[in-house]
């Protein structure tokens, strides 16, 4: 069988006890484990001056290479293009989009410098296997030196409709580059289909069966492959994990309340300030909940060198000092906000003790903790999911309560309506959901994109 070889922008640590435990690590390192193979990308680190050297290590049949990146790339390509150009575009949010050509100079110059340090390192029956936006342009570079490999692609968040996506002036730069690939994989069937949308009507391609496309003098394939988690793994840890100290500490500071949970990355995306005001108005419109219900968000900070990300901070800590100087009482505090990380095990135990799930995104690729607020549930005693339409996860998980996130209301009727809900209802839908992501986890998302990549 011939080697894989990913590349993403960053590498998972390798150190022990440090290694990453997001879906995409978890599932290279799977796919990795089993095949044999190259991790090559960023390394994390920058450099002033001079030029940057590969370094590898193996260990088994897993050989990680990294390379750091010159400072002015990490400037122009990671904090310009890749977090402050592309991530509000492909999100839908073009009022954020922060666009400069020094970036897209940056954003291509750091593509070409990860496809001339990976190609020495390829071999002719190589599967190659590129991730996220940061790397779009990286399988048109291997093309362009001459690699013939089966290079797939597959994109971590949404794909913006052809509208949005050519208010960027390398809108077909970007296309183009994805033509690229002998297999483009996204989230949902949305996805696709914007993605096709484009192809049909902006690139003047042809589109056929299956995904398949013809456009910019390339043949490629364009397929939705929703990453999954591992579910019985995440079960097994919760239930280990309701016994545990922290566990133990969060069930005697509520003191019989219910617990509405949220955990994401502080993110404009994810919708916070629009959660916070919904929560303002559930406790607004339904007093009786006053003092019998707690809402916790988890959002530990991110980019904080990209200044939309410090401003929405700023905006959030004035929301929940807002809504606890509002309903507070001596003995209850309705919202605890905390910007820090806590461990995988921690986390389990928290969302098993949650009666919701509380994830409204305004635009995700996926949302992976939904999914897993989901795995970790008592079956006998199951919380309810308020999810977001918004997120890729939407179209898998039918059991969840489903909301428009801009619809501050509609959101806490949604909140309502999930805090009343029969045993016998959140059974029913737990199970629902439970079973879609036993038969979607995310060794079925490695499998089937490689499947397809191979058979292209």
């Amino acid at each position: 069988m011939s080697r894989l070889v990913v590349v993403s922008n960053r590498v998972a640590p390798i150190q022990e006890g440090k290694q990453s435990s997001g879906g995409l690590a978890v599932a290279v390192l799977d796919a990795l484990s089993e095949i044999g193979g190259v991790w090559f990308g960023w390394s994390g680190e920058t450099y002033a001056s001079g030029s940057s050297k590969v370094k590898t290590e193996t260990k088994g049949n897993i050989t990680y290479a990294t390379m750091p990146l010159a400072k002015r790339d990490y400037d122009a390509f990671y904090k310009g293009y890749a977090n402050a150009t592309l991530w509000p575009l492909f999100h839908y949010r073009m009022e954020l989009v922060d666009y400069h050509r020094r970036y897209v100079v940056g954003y291509r110059r750091v593509n070409e410098e990860f496809a001339g340090r990976l190609a020495p390192m390829l071999e002719a029956d190589d599967l190659v296997w590129v991730h996220d936006y940061h790397l779009i342009p990286l399988g048109r570079d291997l093309r362009m030196m001459g690699h013939r490999n089966r290079i797939g692609f597959f994109l971590h968040i949404p794909f913006p409709p052809p509208d949005l996506l050519t208010t960027c002036s390398d809108h077909a730069f970007l296309v183009q580059s994805m033509c690229a690939y002998d297999l483009i994989g996204f989230q949902t069937e949305n996805d696709v289909e914007n993605f096709l949308s484009y192809i049909r009507k902006v690139a003047g391609g042809t589109v056929g069966r299956g995904g398949r496309f013809e456009a910019y003098g390339e043949k490629s394939r364009a397929c939705a492959f929703p990453i999954g988690i591992y579910p019985d793994r995440l079960a097994a840890q919760a239930a280990a994990s309701a016994d545990a100290r922290q566990t133990k500490r969060l069930l005697r500071s509520l003191t019989g309340k219910d617990l509405i949970v949220g955990v994401d990355r502080l993110d404009y995306s994810k919708g916070l300030d629009r959660r916070f005001d919904a929560y303002e108005t559930l406790l607004e419109t339904a007093p009786s909940l006053r003092g019998h219900v707690t809402y916790m968000q988890i959002a530990p900070p991110s980019r904080s060198d990209v200044q939309s990300y410090r401003e929405i901070r700023e905006v959030l800590e004035g929301k929940a000092g807002h809504i606890n100087g509002r309903f507070a009482e001596f003995d209850w505090v309705p919202l605890r906000y905390l910007n820090k990380s806590f461990q995988r095990e921690q986390l389990t135990g928290f969302f098993r003790t949650a009666r919701i799930g509380f994830v409204t995104p305004l635009r995700d690729g996926m949302n992976l903790v939904a999914k897993e607020y989901v795995a970790c549930q008592d079956p006998e005693d199951p919380g309810v999911l308020v999810l977001s339409q918004f997120a890729g996860a939407a179209a898998e998980l039918d059991g969840a309560v489903t909301v428009n996130p801009y619809d501050t209301e509609y959101v806490a009727e949604g909140l309502q309506r999930a805090l009343a809900m029969s045993i016998e209802e959140r059974r029913s839908r737990w199970a629902s959901m439970m079973s879609v992501l036993r038969a979607n986890d995310l060794g079925a998302w490695r499998r089937n994109f490689l499947r397809a990549l191979r058979s292209r």
